[in-house]
């Protein structure tokens, strides 16, 4: 799962975030166990958030983005989940 995620292509979106899932990757062990998201998750979710409708657009990301495990952090970390 992680090694998909670093090798996707970076891309930009129109609020000067660069796009990269591979800044997500503090959140790996929240997403797919029980544990809390850290504080670097967290903050690493709310910068990534403008891309993350385009992460579920992608189908090497979106089981991941879509999952339960994802949804829960999301919303540990105040994040909304997107409805794209």
């Amino acid at each position: 799962m992680a090694v998909v995620v670093m090798f996707l292509a970076e891309a930009k979106v129109s609020e000067a975030v660069t796009c990269n899932p591979g800044e997500l990757s503090s959140c790996l062990g929240a997403i797919t166990s029980s544990s809390p998201p850290s504080t670097t998750c967290c903050s690493k979710l709310k910068e990534q958030k403008p891309c993350l409708c385009g992460y579920l657009k992608n189908p090497a990301l979106k089981q991941f983005v879509s999952s339960p495990g994802a949804r829960k952090v999301a919303s540990a970390c105040g994040v909304p989940y997107p409805s794209c």
